[in-house]
């Protein structure tokens, strides 16, 4: 009969389209669960996430999110999507960053770190430069004292910055005063971080706001941050968004743009990024003169190179000129020997000639140490940060020293020692008299 060969060549077509929608089992089986990955999974507030997602419906819109920030996205035919999310500001070490499309979603972790990534990037030339703006430190402190009213102000950077209630409260315990100046960093991607400045404000501090005109973590190429893309013009709505916000928050704020500018490790450097001789001057002034234009008499424009060292650029092709800055710094860092390229030297060899030149170029300005600490390796660091204390209180025109508190490729914190702390805490009590 015919029809028993029609219902077996029936069911052998059955046979073999079942096995895709039937497991061994019998049961139906299930497709892979949502889930998305980051790249990077860590860094600052700021940092532009790349978010790949596996899983999700199939063509269907969705919503990615970390905190306030939002964009939408739309996977593929196989439930892929790509797309990239600006970090928030948080209070929190960790943001949680989710991708939902219908009743499907998934999360993943961001950890915030505090400081540029870039900072892990090794300098291209050794040299005494500012150290990594990142690490950690953790400690338990009792309530914090009340900031020095001596000459030579205390300032601190620490990894979470004027947000780290508990970094500033240990610091404070560690040297027997509250910073009155507290570091904090952001770039060209970030908006104005006036949460921190009034949690400064509230500890009777001012923030040292370093404004890095590049994307962290992007490296010292960046074309589209080259000098002569901010003096044309290409930034002046970020621009001004700062200087209004600034403005409108009305308190003293000192706002250090471009810092190091004399080394080779950043890409406001005219050694880099295609900039060239007399770039940097132009984009500081129109920068100054675009957050001016909006009002922001509030804010202290620091003029802040690394110390001088040899290969270092000339300073006084860098300075825009006294109706630009209102006060000028120098970062400098002795390394010991924890590096193969240096050597101990004292705070007078370290920021001799770097004082002396600006006093040149900048007569009658205030000047601060915007970034300063010592390694324990090759000498007493006790004996160092004893030094620096007395030798800046004795320069009638510095004001201002902020330690690096981080630990990082080495031990910058103020107790990588106990010796180390009691001295620093030992020589801030003498300058108050």
């Amino acid at each position: 009969m015919r029809l028993p060969k029609l219902l077996a060549t029936v069911l052998a077509a059955l046979c073999v389209a079942l096995p895709a929608s039937i497991t061994a089992a019998g049961t139906p089986a299930q497709a892979a669960p949502a889930a998305i990955t980051l790249d990077p999974a860590s860094g600052p507030a700021g940092t532009t996430v790349t978010v790949t997602g596996t899983g999700f419906p199939k063509k269907s819109p969705g919503t990615l999110s970390a905190g306030a920030n939002a964009v939408p996205f739309t996977a593929s035919a196989s439930g892929y999507f790509t797309a990239a999310l600006v970090i928030p500001e948080s209070a929190d070490p960790v943001v949680p960053v989710t991708a939902a499309s219908g009743r499907v979603s998934a999360s993943a972790p961001f950890t915030l770190t505090y400081s540029s990534p870039s900072a892990a990037d090794p300098a291209p030339e050794p040299a005494p430069a500012a150290a990594p703006e990142d690490g950690s430190a953790t400690s338990t402190a009792p309530s914090a004292p009340q900031p020095g009213t001596s000459l030579l102000r205390f300032g601190v950077g620490t990894p979470g910055g004027p947000l780290a209630s508990a970094e500033l409260d240990e610091v404070a315990a560690l040297a027997g005063e509250a910073p009155s100046v507290i570091l904090s960093y952001k770039d060209f991607n970030q908006a104005p971080p006036l949460a921190e400045l009034e949690a400064a404000r509230s500890r009777g501090a001012v923030v040292l706001l370093t404004w890095e005109p590049w994307a962290w973590g992007g490296g010292t190429s960046q074309p589209a941050y080259a000098l002569d893309r901010i003096t044309a013009g290409d930034f002046d709505p970020y621009l001004r968004q700062w200087g209004q916000a600034l403005a409108t928050w009305g308190h003293p704020v000192m706002l250090r743009f471009g810092h190091e500018m004399n080394g080779n490790w950043y890409p406001w450097s005219e050694q880099l990024n295609g900039n060239g001789p007399g770039d940097y001057v132009a984009a500081w002034r129109h920068v100054h003169d675009v957050v001016a234009s909006t009002g922001a008499a509030n804010v202290t424009w620091v003029w802040n190179p690394n110390v001088p060292y040899w290969g270092s650029a000339p300073l006084t092709a860098l300075y825009p000129g006294a109706t630009y800055v209102d006060a000028v710094a120098l970062d400098g860092y002795n390394w010991g020997t924890s590096a193969s390229w240096s050597t101990w030297v004292s705070p007078s060899q370290l920021f001799g000639q770097g004082l002396a030149e600006l006093r040149g170029l900048a007569p009658g300005k205030q000047i601060l140490i915007g970034e300063t600490s010592s390694a324990e390796q090759g000498g007493s660091k006790a004996e160092w940060a004893t030094s620096l204390v007395g030798y800046l209180a004795a320069q009638g025109d510095v004001t201002a020293l902020t330690w690096f508190h981080f630990n990082k490729e080495t031990d910058w914190r103020i107790n990588s020692s106990t010796a180390a702390a009691d001295a620093l805490r030992s020589a801030l009590a003498a300058r108050r008299g």
